[in-house]
């Protein structure tokens, strides 16, 4: 199964690209997606990070099926 994980802002910067393709065992939740992206790029743990699922924001309970889109971005603030 495979995934395309959208990356924005800093993030992007991070990781390299503003997408990759990222192959995946079943069955497996969105949660554990993300905490294996930020395992294989540690320097994103150094932000606040939002995830999302298909579009909406990611609760990391969601299960991952073949061609899903996730995306992780980071939270941003502003007055």
């Amino acid at each position: 199964m495979k995934v395309n994980v959208l990356f924005f802002g800093v993030t992007a910067d991070i990781v390299g690209k503003r997408e990759i393709e990222l192959p995946l065992q079943t069955p497996i939740r969105s949660g554990e997606v993300f905490r294996q992206i930020t395992d294989r790029y540690p320097q994103l743990n150094e932000h606040r990070l939002l995830f999302a699922f298909n579009q909406e924001y990611s609760s990391g309970n969601e299960m991952v099926n073949d061609g899903d889109e996730l995306a992780v971005f980071s939270a941003v603030s502003g007055g």
